[in-house]
């Protein structure tokens, strides 16, 4: 999220006391394991290294029956990392979300890292999502105001938004 984000991420790392050469390392750890031909794919892949998800289902999307599994993550106690995984095994969607219900926020509560994509849905009558610019990004253009505006997300944690038409870097 450092590409989006930079000031916030910093602000993680001290809060976190991890060094650029840790993140660096967890960074190569990373890299290594999902690019391994050895790695374990898919659902399996993600128990590897984030250990027994908290909870696991199925979610029906049209005629396909899809395996979902959600893991709490210590930096955002309040929400969780789901995992979305197609017939084949392959992990078609992960993200942040939130359990249970939504949070409703007001404009003035959009704070980065502080909400999802869901709660930005859900608190903007007629916002629509979108795809966002790269893999794992997100989009939601909603109006405030009688304004259009576009908030950016990064795996469902909302990042900023800005005035429909511009980006987020020129906000």
């Amino acid at each position: 999220m450092r590409d989006v984000n930079a000031p916030r991420v910093e602000e993680a790392l001290k809060e976190l006391h991890a060094s650029a050469a840790e993140v660096r390392a967890a960074q190569t750890q990373w890299t290594k394991m999902a690019y391994s031909a050895r790695a374990p794919r898919g659902l399996r892949g993600l128990r590897a290294v984030l250990g027994s998800p908290v909870s696991e289902g199925t979610a029906e999307f049209g005629a396909l029956s899809c395996k979902v599994a959600r893991w709490r993550l210590p930096y955002w106690p309040e929400l969780e990392f789901e995992a979305v995984a197609g017939p084949g095994g392959g992990v078609w969607h992960q993200w942040l979300v939130r359990p249970g219900e939504v949070r409703r926020v007001g404009f003035a509560e959009l704070v980065p890292w502080t909400c999802v994509v869901a709660d930005v849905v859900a608190s903007f009558p007629g916002a629509e999502q979108r795809e966002g610019a790269a893999p794992n990004h997100w989009a939601v253009d909603f109006s405030h105001e009688s304004r259009k505006y576009r908030a950016l997300f990064v795996y469902g944690l909302f990042q900023g938004f800005a005035p429909a038409g511009r980006n987020l870097a020129d906000a």
